[in-house]
């Protein structure tokens, strides 16, 4: 046993406890969840007109005396399990506004719909893949004596793609303000789309909401040069959402001129500071729009919703973009394995929130993002479902939901989260076998439908 890898020691001791069945069932129950939290208290059930307690469950029945529920952390990097459900209900969340489906009508494919890509403006020169790199045929250098061009073919994976030609050249400190202005900029670009479609059709702007209604879904990437991107899926519905049909004069084309007017027009100022001064922030040159067509002719609305949900669960290791976690100090950044592109980066966030004129935008707090401080994954209000409905949609089916003519009594509190690393060890395979389960599952069922 002395000669066991300390994890294999913890295992065999947990595989050896008289309790090991109900823990095993626990692991089970949270997917194999890597992080999981631990709960202590009771849940008690009585009929509302007796009183008469119907069920009582205490954790002081169970292992430890504690309940484990998932973590739910929609990074892979930090919880493959966890993500892997989160990326379930992003891709039926998204897919739900393309289709119809968890309480949208199927009509909604029907609508004038785009899948649009925004990118950040340039902050630099940096290393490309796929051709010829930067090719110059007069050569030359920059003012810090960095050759301005580079004739390499680079592979997609090169560890060079994406990291500047010159770093003293390279505007940190704007790479790092436009990422902390992206979510007012994309707020500002869906206000702008409103206004163009209500004067392409002569109507006054503050009356667009009596006509029609934009619908969204957007999700946020970290492209090679650690520089945040959006793709959006955007709809035309009629005033009252997605059960509402859009006027005559909605259509794609309209859309996407809306479209790509905005993204040219738009800018955000960033506050004024005596160390930098007053940026003007605005959308990159590049921008994509495609219309998503009800047959074919297009993107497909099915790999639309999954491209969408997988990106929302990578993590920072597998962008190449910041960390997972936060950082305390200055001095952490010095230790954080990432590329010293990523590094100045973060240095360039912390330098800046020390600045009093930046305090708003707690950049520092936002080191390991890189100042971006938006949601991974943001939609307005009438594009689908919610995260939570769908939940409580996966509770109902599960038996996990209160009924009426019942009162239900509850004391939970937090005693830890987390694994032993034995305990890592099983839950790693629980996780692992049911992905597996569920891939042969698939199989089978593509097996059926092909007969």
């Amino acid at each position: 046993m002395r000669q066991l890898p300390e994890a294999d020691r913890d295992a065999i001791r947990i595989a050896q406890d008289p309790r090991f069945p109900r823990w095993l069932d626990q692991i089970t129950a949270t997917g194999g969840c890597s992080h999981p939290v631990h709960l202590s208290g009771f849940t008690t059930t009585l009929d509302g007109t007796t009183g008469e307690i119907l069920t009582h469950y205490d954790t002081r029945t169970e292992p430890g005396e504690r309940l484990l529920v998932r973590c739910r952390n929609r990074r892979a990097t930090v919880c493959p399990a966890c993500s892997r459900l989160h990326a379930g209900d992003t891709f039926h969340l998204v897919r739900a506004g393309l289709l119809g489906g968890k309480s949208v009508p199927a009509t909604v494919r029907y609508r004038p719909r785009l899948f649009i890509t925004l990118t950040a403006p340039s902050f630099g020169a940096v290393h490309r893949s796929g051709e010829a790199c930067r090719p110059r045929r007069d050569g030359g250098r920059c003012e810090h004596g960095r050759p301005l061009g580079c004739g390499t073919v680079h592979a997609p994976d090169a560890p060079v793609v994406g990291q500047p030609l010159c770093a003293d050249c390279y505007d940190y400190t704007a790479h790092v303000l436009w990422h902390a202005h992206a979510s007012k900029l994309w707020d500002r670009f869906v206000i702008d789309v409103r206004r163009r479609l209500a004067s392409s059709v002569g109507l006054v702007q503050s009356h667009f909401a009596q006509h029609a209604r934009l619908s969204f879904a957007r999700v946020a990437e970290y492209q090679k040069r650690a520089a945040v991107h959006v793709h959006a899926v955007v709809r035309l519905d009629g005033p009252d959402g997605p059960g509402d049909e859009p006027p005559a004069w909605g259509t794609a084309e309209l859309l996407t001129d809306a479209v790509r007017a905005a993204a040219e027009r738009v800018l955000v100022h960033t506050p004024c500071s005596l160390a930098v001064g007053e940026l003007a922030l605005r959308w990159g040159v590049q921008l994509d729009a495609r219309t998503l067509h009800a047959h074919g002719d297009g993107p497909d609305d099915d790999a639309v919703a999954a491209y969408v949900a997988k990106y929302v669960t990578k993590g920072a290791s597998e962008t190449g973009a910041g960390t997972d976690h936060p950082v305390s100090t200055s001095d952490d950044i010095d230790s954080v394995p990432v590329t010293e592109h990523v590094r100045t980066l973060m240095r360039t966030c912390w330098r800046l929130g020390g600045l009093p004129e930046y305090e708003p935008l707690r950049l520092r707090a936002w080191t390991h993002t890189l100042g971006y401080r938006g949601h991974i994954l943001t939609k307005s209000r009438a594009y689908s479902t919610t995260y939570a409905a769908l939940r409580a949609e996966r509770a109902l089916r599960m038996g996990h939901t209160d009924t009426p003519d019942v009162v239900t009594e509850r004391q939970w509190r937090y005693v830890g989260s987390g694994h032993s690393p034995g305990a890592a060890l099983i839950a790693a395979g629980v996780a692992d076998d049911i992905t597996e389960s569920r891939r042969l599952a698939k199989e089978a069922a593509k097996g059926e439908r092909g007969r």
